[in-house]
């Protein structure tokens, strides 16, 4: 399932991409789907069948967060539904797959996060426009969204190269019993990052554990690959280390968590 940045969602079987290895260029998108000029895939989903007790949340760049049964979605119009009815100038800019009780992190570019429930968000149709997920200030917009899994940190990467990587927990406030659980959608969130003129806004996130790596990638064409371990663990409010050296002008525009590489035997 190929989800565009307009709100429509495209499926396709995978033997009708063509293959290609790993150093090849690869085929332009629009020879696969039937993209409107501009319109670019933000996010994509692997299945091979829709499963009645998951669902999809769909998040934009306006802070609107969408919670859809993933069985809705099971069609086979080769031109493509609606998955989502956006505001006058809101992207979607990513869809994820959840279990039914998962909790949600959205990250903004100035710093903020916040951590709720998905049940927090009640099921909706393929037509709806969706619900506040978190207040945005003047100027801010979300740049990331991931579903938390247990193992893992929030690596959270900035413009200019800097990153940390922060414990979960951190992001779930205190209940009434002193326990941790997440707040209720909508709100303004917690900080998540110290931004500065030197770290520049914040460019993406992910999450990762000790054992993967992540891909960096700026806007000049540089890639970096590191372990995640090698990135050091902080509290929410602080600068990070600067993990990629930027050329000057450029920025860091994305980040990825893959699979570490499997070391190489020595040659006799």
């Amino acid at each position: 399932l190929f989800f565009t940045d307009k709100g429509k969602v495209h499926h396709r079987k995978g033997y009708q991409i063509p293959e290609a290895g790993r150093t090849a260029r690869g085929t332009a998108i629009v020879n696969v789907l039937p993209l409107d000029a501009g319109e670019s895939v933000t996010a994509m989903v692997v299945t091979r069948e829709f499963d009645e007790n998951e669902y999809l949340m769909m998040v934009t760049r306006k802070g609107t967060i969408k919670r859809i049964p993933f069985i809705a979605l099971a069609t086979r119009r080769q031109t493509g539904i609606r998955a989502i009815t956006l505001d006058e100038g809101d992207q979607l800019i990513n869809v994820i797959r959840t279990n039914g009780d998962d909790n949600m992190i959205l990250a903004t570019a100035q710093g903020m996060a916040i951590c709720f429930n998905e049940n927090d968000v009640r099921p909706m149709g393929r037509d709806a426009a969706g619900v506040r997920g978190i207040s945005l200030a003047a100027g801010d917009c979300v740049i990331g969204a991931v579903k938390a899994e247990e193992g893992t940190t929030l690596l959270t990467v900035t413009e200019n190269g800097y990153g940390k990587r922060t414990e979960l927990n951190e992001y779930l406030r205190t209940g009434p019993e002193g326990t941790k659980i997440p707040q209720s959608r909508g709100g303004k969130g917690l900080k998540n990052y110290n931004i500065t003129e030197k770290t520049g806004n914040v460019a993406g996130c992910c999450l990762v554990s000790d054992t993967d790596d992540v891909m960096l990638i700026e806007n000049g064409g540089v890639i970096i690959r590191v372990p995640a371990a090698g990135i050091n663990v902080y509290k929410r409010d602080v600068q990070g280390v600067i993990i990629m050296r930027i050329e000057e002008g450029n920025k860091l525009v994305s980040v990825e968590r893959v699979a570490a590489e499997p070391e190489e035997e020595n040659q006799a």
